[in-house]
C-alpha cells in the first residue's frame, strides 16, 4: 500500500478552498434574510444561470431527477408514450420516464463517445414515438443537432439530460438550449455542484416554463388553489445563493478539468487504452475503456488512488426492466460497462496528484505484455 495520502474522485474542500469567504457571504446573507425558500436568492440564480446558458427560460427544482420528471411531466408526456434513450447513464433517466407512466426505448451507444447513436434513434422511432431523451454523458456533447434534426422531420420532442455537461457547448450552444427542455442536476460533485440537491429544468417557451413552475409548486399558481396534481420540488434559498457563487467561476472550473484530461491523454497515449473524443467536452468525468479494468482499479486501489465505474450495469440488464422488450442490440453499452473505469478529476486537483495518477496508470499497461485491446479494434464499432 502506498504511503502517500489518498487521491479521491472529488475533494471538494479543494475545489471551494479559494471561494470559502464568499460562500460564507452567501450563506449569511440567507440566514440574515430570514427567508429560505422561493425568494430573492432562487430568483437570481435562475436569472443568472439563464444568462450564462443563454437559455430562454431556467426553472429551478430541488434535484435533478425531479427536474426530468418535470420536464417530462410538463411535456404531456404519459402512459401509451415511448421515449428513446440511452442504456448507458446513471438509473435517474430511465427511472423519470416510467415515473411519468412512459415507456423508456433504449437504442446503443457509440464506442467512441458513450453517447446514444443518432443513427440507431432513426431505428427505434414507432407509432407511439413522442421524445427523445438524451444524455451529454460525462461532459461530451451527444450528436444533438443530427438528432434535433430528426427529432424535427419526426415531430418528437427533444429533452436533453444535462446533469453531468453543465457548460459543455456545440456551435457556441450551450447543452440544455438545442431541445425544447434541458435538465441539470447540482449534486455536489457535479460540474456546477451545490451543497445538497438541486436541479433545474430549461424551457424553450414561457408557457412550458409556466408549466414547470406550476408543477414544482403542487400544482399550483394561486396559494390553496390547484390546477393539476404537482411535485413538491423547490429549491431553497441557501443552495441557491452558494450556486450563485459557484456559477461566477464555472468556466475556471471547466477548464481546470480539461486541463487535467489533457494531461492523463499526452501521458496516455499509446497505452492500451480506448480514449474517448474529447472535443467540447467539460470532463465530468474521465472515463478510458480497457479489458485490463479490473486488474488496473486495483492498482490504483494499492497506490492510494481512487477509482470509479460509471456504470457497471447498462439500464436495459436492471432487474426492473428485465421485462422491457428490446428492440435493437445493446452490444456496445454491454461492451463499456464492462470495461470502463473513470479516473479522479476535480478542480483544486494538485498537478502532483495528476501525475501520480497519469504515472500510476502508464506504469501498469507498461507492465503489461498482452495485446489487450483486441475487442477494442472494431469489436464494437
Amino acid at each position: 500500500m502506498s504511503s502517500e495520502p489518498m487521491i479521491p474522485m472529488v475533494d471538494t474542500l479543494a475545489w471551494h478552498g479559494l471561494i470559502q469567504k464568499e460562500l460564507k457571504q452567501a450563506a449569511t446573507r440567507v440566514l440574515d434574510s430570514g427567508r429560505y425558500l422561493m425568494g430573492e436568492e432562487v430568483a437570481a440564480f435562475e436569472r443568472e444561470v439563464g444568462e450564462f446558458l443563454q437559455a430562454s427560460k431556467a426553472v429551478s427544482c430541488a434535484n435533478g431527477t425531479d427536474a426530468l420528471i418535470l420536464a417530462l411531466s410538463a411535456a404531456g408526456l404519459g402512459p401509451g408514450d415511448e421515449v428513446i434513450t440511452t442504456p448507458f447513464t446513471f438509473f435517474a433517466t430511465a427511472e423519470a420516464i416510467v415515473r411519468v407512466g412512459a415507456t423508456p426505448v433504449f437504442v446503443d451507444i457509440e464506442p467512441e463517445t458513450f453517447n446514444v447513436n443518432p443513427v440507431l434513434i432513426q431505428e427505434a422511432i414507432s407509432e407511439r414515438t413522442r421524445a427523445v431523451l438524451v444524455v451529454h454523458l460525462f461532459g461530451l456533447p451527444a450528436r444533438i443537432q443530427e438528432i434535433q434534426l430528426l427529432c424535427e422531420e419526426r415531430s418528437l420532442l427533444l429533452i436533453e439530460d444535462c446533469a453531468q455537461s453543465f457548460g459543455a457547448s456545440v456551435n457556441d450552444k450551450m447543452t440544455g438550449t438545442v431541445g425544447d427542455l434541458g435538465c441539470f442536476s447540482f449534486f455536489p460533485s457535479k460540474n456546477l455542484g451545490g451543497f445538497g440537491d438541486g436541479g433545474l429544468v430549461t424551457a424553450k417557451t414561457e408557457s412550458m416554463a409556466e408549466q414547470l413552475r406550476v408543477l414544482r409548486n403542487h400544482g399550483s399558481r394561486i396559494q390553496y388553489q390547484h390546477e393539476c396534481v404537482g411535485y413538491n420540488s423547490r429549491l431553497d434559498e441557501m443552495q441557491a445563493a452558494l450556486l450563485r457563487v459557484k456559477l461566477k467561476h464555472i468556466s475556471r472550473y471547466n477548464e481546470e478539468r480539461k486541463k487535467v484530461a489533457e494531461y492523463y491523454r499526452s501521458c496516455l497515449q499509446g497505452m492500451d487504452i480506448l480514449l474517448p473524443a474529447g472535443q467540447e467536452h467539460v470532463y465530468h468525468q474521465f472515463t478510458l475503456l480497457t479489458d485490463q479494468r479490473d486488474q488496473l482499479k486495483e492498482c490504483l486501489s494499492r497506490e492510494g488512488i481512487s477509482s470509479a465505474i460509471y456504470y457497471p450495469m447498462p439500464l436495459h440488464l436492471q432487474p426492473v426492466f428485465k421485462g422491457l422488450p428490446m428492440r435493437q442490440d445493446l452490444f456496445v453499452a454491454e461492451q463499456v460497462a464492462q470495461h470502463c473505469l473513470s479516473l479522479p478529476i476535480f478542480p483544486g486537483m494538485q498537478s502532483s496528484q495528476v501525475s501520480r495518477v497519469a504515472e500510476t496508470v502508464s506504469g501498469f499497461f507498461s507492465q503489461e505484455k498482452e495485446d489487450s485491446t483486441y475487442w477494442l479494434a472494431g469489436a464494437i464499432s
